[in-house]
């Protein structure tokens, strides 16, 4: 069952069979250790099986073997050599809070009471004889498939949830240890409170008998003895893991004060790295998580509440974090570090009253429409919160990095949120974090749910860069978050939104701006982005260029509910725009298509229809499509759309159309004034004052590009610190430098990457290196 595939090119397996089993909730119990570089801990997984999860869909050639066809090696747990977590009895009386009652050092009591159903595995069954079947059609061992790479998986063990006090509540049957995890996880919205006290005193629960387990380069397999289909399958199990240094989900480096930091920085591999999961979109699901840490960290994570540390020991905090909207677990983020929170000189009463937190246990459940989704408490049905324009934020950041963010970033917040409800309705997300990430964070931002995390190249200069990243990583809370592409191969349907609503949202958060500026200002966007565009597709493979790869086979999977993402491990993938630029320019040619004021009508109706769920290509055309009346459609159709954008390479014909067509607006012709202005004086040998210096730093990547097209060695020092700085934006400047085939400027990327390889993450550091070597 372990599969080889080359890191540099292939594509990402999702292994977990979710077709038979999924996670409905995950409770991590964490330490993080910044002198051996690793978070240590246990996960406890609560399931619900059933045939309602079977894929209507069939089969795909490009997933992978069923893992019932392999050979499977088992084992018990291996020795534990690391501090483990006390996972006694809790009191009935705890609450979700303080589920946590001890950390590092105490002795491990697990699997030694209650093992009345698995004693059988004490004697370590190892077979390769075993033939592993991960459905219920056999007669053979269920097994459970987890994503799982780059972990040390210590022990797998049955939760005796039954053991918890007071669980006779609210189950008919609390001797049945399954039963009790179908009632936990189907209780209602309401009652989500409750339900998080429950899974935290069930996480806590004693172990009743350790699970034979194996693991590979991809996934983490689990089987009981005798546990032939999913549903006889145990519904709770603690996993205790460790990560490793060297591991893909997480960066362990320095923040720009110099202080040790870790977090999660969108790695290919998304979270499987971080802990067991089940990687598919479709295993959507809610999670609460302790991390504890030296009591000089600040842990920021993906989570409803604005968590406060309390105090555990000497030296040692402990941080709570909890969300209740089901989500994939890729969209899990956290970072530690000594983050500083930047807060504003001078905070008006107005601005207490705009921001005030509608969390759901103070939501009054005043039904605003019917949704589609899943039970949650959902901020769509809560009368206030749709009301609310500017949720709660905080930002954060290394203590150099202070003033610049309460210069820059933190008064552009509110404007911005604003702008995007005004746009687009509800948000999703009760309140907003933004930290402002390590030099090597490999893009100008990430969004996660509660969480986004910005490059400290949005800092410099003027607002515009800032402002219009800030508005797209917004925007990911509708398209992205709330609403998820089923299918990862589908990205424009996050990164193509995100991107025509940046322009948007940015449009109205500048009040000052006339409505001939505004639309000006867009087009020379329009402008530069066609010109990205074509530099795209003329230098990127053309399998590469579809935003529909997999076409007619789109968001199928196998029986089982595994399934490969196209690209989904190629480093250069990282890189490229695409999917921004094309589902950018599709999405601004249907707008034009229906006007403005019909378009976004429709959009917001979309996002009431669709949040909270998973969609494809389809379901957002056939909805707009039926919006239209037919005698505009003028021959749009789902097909013709797919065979002209979605699903070809190259720049699409509607917009190759349409560009040719229109003229150059009156900003792009300005730009071009002075360009060909600079390149003049360029050619005149002259002294450069020191303010005309100052003034290209504002524009410090536009200033390196220059310096570096026209060699003007004064400034390569210039180049070097954008290089060292600003990872985020500097990955391109390397091809710049090698490209030009001078030796000096070859000589300056080679002494750069070397200076700056320990701390990029590693699909930045596999494309550079291919670069210069």
């Amino acid at each position: 069952m372990d599969i080889k595939l080359d890191p540099s090119r292939d594509d990402l397996p999702l292994m977990a069979n979710t077709s038979h089993i999924l996670v409905k909730h995950y409770v991590l119990d964490l330490d993080v250790d910044f002198e051996s570089q690793i978070i240590e801990g246990t996960i406890v997984l609560f399931f619900e099986s059933g045939n309602k999860f079977k894929k209507q869909s069939s089969s795909t050639e490009e997933t992978y073997p069923s893992e019932s066809n392999e050979a499977c090696k088992f084992r018990t747990a291996e020795p534990c050599h690391i501090p483990v977590t006390n996972t006694r009895t809790v009191s009935s009386k705890m609450g979700y809070n303080d589920f946590v009652i001890c950390g590092k050092g105490e002795k491990d009591t697990s699997g030694k009471d209650g093992n009345h159903d698995n004693q059988e595995q004490a004697s370590g069954i190892s077979s390769s004889k075993y033939c592993c079947d991960t459905g219920n059609h056999g007669s053979e061992d269920f097994l459970l498939v987890l994503d799982c790479c780059d972990l040390s998986v210590l022990k797998v063990e049955e939760v005796d949830v039954a053991a918890v006090p007071g669980i006779e509540k609210f189950t008919r049957s609390p001797k049945l240890r399954n039963q009790i995890v179908r009632e936990l996880v189907a209780l209602p919205a309401d009652r989500w409170r409750e339900q998080l006290d429950y899974y935290a005193r069930c996480s806590q629960a004693p172990g009743c008998g350790e699970l034979l387990f194996d693991i590979d380069t991809w996934s983490l397999q689990i089987r009981k003895t005798g546990a032939q289909t999913a549903t006889d399958f145990p519904h709770a199990i603690r996993i205790r893991y460790t990560t490793k240094p060297q591991g893909r989900s997480v960066t362990w480096t320095s923040d720009q004060s110099g202080r040790p930091c870790v977090y999660t920085m969108g790695s290919p591999i998304n979270n499987r790295a971080l802990f067991p999961c089940q990687e598919p979109p479709v295993a959507m699901s809610t999670w609460q998580a302790t991390v504890r840490a030296a009591a000089s960290f600040v842990v920021l994570m993906s989570g409803e509440n604005s968590a406060k540390p309390t105090q555990l020991r000497e030296g040692c905090s402990s941080w709570h974090y909890y969300v209740t909207m089901p989500m994939p677990a890729s969209t899990f983020t956290i970072a530690v570090g000594s983050w500083t929170e930047t807060k504003p000189e001078i905070c008006s009463s107005n601005d207490l009253a705009t921001e005030r937190s509608f969390s759901p246990f103070e939501a009054d459940f005043r039904y605003v429409g019917v949704c589609g989704h899943m039970e949650y408490p959902c901020r769509f049905q809560n009368a206030s919160a749709t009301t609310q324009e500017i949720i709660p934020h905080r930002v954060f950041a290394p203590v150099c990095l202070k003033g610049a963010c309460q210069e820059t970033l933190l008064p552009l917040i509110p404007p911005c949120l604003s702008a995007a409800h005004s746009v687009l309705g509800t948000h999703p997300f009760s309140r907003l974090d933004v930290l402002i990430v390590p030099a090597n964070f490999p893009s100008l931002g990430m969004a996660s749910p509660h969480l986004v995390f910005l490059s400290q190249s949005t800092l410099t200069g003027m607002s515009q860069l800032c402002g219009t990243r800030l508005c797209h990583e917004i925007a990911h809370a509708w398209f992205g978050l709330a609403i998820g592409a089923r299918d990862w191969t589908e990205e424009w349907l996050s990164e193509g939104f995100a991107t025509h609503l940046e322009d948007v949202f940015w449009a109205k958060a500048q009040q000052q701006l006339a409505p001939d500026e505004t639309q000006e200002q867009q087009e020379l966007r329009a402008c530069l982005r066609w010109r990205r565009l074509q530099d795209e597709v003329r230098n990127s493979p053309e399998d590469m260029q579809v935003l529909r790869p997999n076409k007619e086979k789109t968001g199928h999977v196998s029986d089982s509910g595994s399934s490969v993402i196209k690209h989904g491990l190629n480093p250069e993938k990282v890189f490229m725009q695409v999917h921004y630029l094309k589902g950018y320019f599709l999405l601004r040619f249907l707008a034009k298509r229906l006007g403005d004021d019909t378009y976004f009508s429709f959009l917001r109706k979309f996002v009431h229809t669709f949040h909270g769920q998973l969609i494809l290509s389809q379901d957002f055309l056939q909805m707009l499509l039926e919006s239209i009346p037919e005698e505009r459609r003028l021959e749009l159709s789902v097909e013709n759309i797919f065979r002209d954008w979605l699903e070809t390479s190259g720049i699409p014909q509607p917009l190759q159309r349409e560009r040719l067509a229109g003229a150059e607006c009156g900003l792009a012709r300005q730009v071009s004034a002075e360009v060909a202005k600079w390149v003049r004086v360029n050619r005149r040998p002259r002294k450069r004052k020191r303010k005309e210096t100052e003034v290209l730093e504002k524009v410090r990547h536009r200033w390196c590009e220059l310096v570096v097209k026209h060699k003007y060695t004064k400034a390569y020092r210039n180049v070097e610190r954008f290089l060292q700085e600003d990872q985020a934006m500097g990955i391109y400047l390397y091809g710049e430098l090698m490209v030009s085939e001078d030796a000096r400027q070859q000589q300056l990327a080679r002494r750069c990457f070397e200076l700056s390889r320990e701390q990029m993450d590693r699909p930045s550091a596999e494309v550079v290196a291919e670069m210069l070597f």
